[in-house]
């Protein structure tokens, strides 16, 4: 029988998450600029494929393909009236991958809309609500073990997103963060005083994904770990792309070096660990196997 994961995840620390989305669909045809989310419903046997390679690689949490798939950024892209189907169909995807799996869960993505809020930005904070409990919503109702909002930068936009997925339901929800070079979010706080305005959320854990290098990404972690006992996410770039000699973007860091940061992430202490751009299944190969040695 499925084992729950609000049951069981203590027990099984530190947690592998999965690897980057939409870097990986690149490399099997994505185009540059073209959503991730839109492959979804036009090649859901990628999607799929990526999701078991991932698993077989060691992930134990996959998180659906629906990082751009508010209501707000599905009308920006033009194709708002796919918004339940993409959604429905990215949690039956996910499922699908992890059927049989009885310490496997799927994540709900949730990323930025992509809007500032105002006064800077055009969206209130009642509409971003509306936004991302709408998106929320569907995915719990599609069947997902957890929401994930990844990739904030701002934390004002972050709190908001909070609130608006803990009202859906009894269900973990995850906060997680990107700095910039300075260790800043664009909004301007540092990881401490993220970490303070998170602890009173009632998230199941906090923390740090995409950004800029893995040990920029390390010290973000220790910055929160020093003011917060919350559980700690890490899904660290596979560092900043480059382009090669043919002009293909990539990611320099190797399997190897993305083991390494992840044994050091759980010395930090982070209990959940993956990968964001640029990680492949044999990055988070070497990150499963790195943190079977951890536990």
């Amino acid at each position: 029988m499925k084992h729950s994961f609000s049951e069981v995840w203590q027990k099984h620390v530190p947690v592998i998450l999965d690897g980057a989305t939409a870097t990986n669909l690149q490399r099997r045809g994505l185009p540059l600029g073209v959503p991730s989310d839109l492959w979804t419903l036009e090649r859901p046997d990628e999607v799929l494929r990526l999701h078991r390679e991932f698993l077989m690689a060691g992930a134990q949490i996959i998180l659906t393909n629906t990082f751009g798939s508010s209501r707000f950024r599905l009308r920006q892209a033009g194709v708002e009236d796919r918004f339940e189907a993409t959604l429905q169909k990215a949690v039956a995807l996910a499922r699908q991958a992890t059927r049989g799996g009885d310490f496997v869960w799927v994540a709900a993505s949730l990323g930025p809309l992509g809007e500032w809020l105002e006064p800077v930005g055009s969206l209130s904070p009642e509409q971003a609500r509306v936004f991302y409990r709408e998106q929320a919503l569907a995915l719990v109702q599609a069947g997902v073990d957890m929401l994930v909002i990844e990739t904030q930068m701002d934390l004002r936009e972050a709190l908001v997103a909070v609130d608006a997925c803990r009202s859906v339901g009894e269900i973990p929800v995850v906060c997680s963060f990107s700095f910039d070079a300075h260790g800043c979010l664009l909004s301007g706080e540092r990881p401490a005083q993220v970490a303070r305005a998170l602890e009173s959320s009632g998230v199941l854990a906090l923390g740090v994904n995409c950004g800029y290098g893995l040990e920029g990404n390390l010290q973000v972690l220790e910055e929160m770990r020093a003011v917060t006992a919350l559980p700690l996410w890490f899904k660290p770039n596979a560092g900043l792309p480059v382009l090669d000699e043919k002009g293909q973007i990539v990611y320099p860091v190797t399997p190897e070096q993305m083991g390494a940061c992840a044994r050091r992430a759980v010395q930090i202490g982070a209990q959940f660990v993956g990968g964001c751009c640029g990680t492949t299944p044999d990055h988070l190969r070497a990150i499963a196997q790195a943190l079977r040695k951890a536990r």
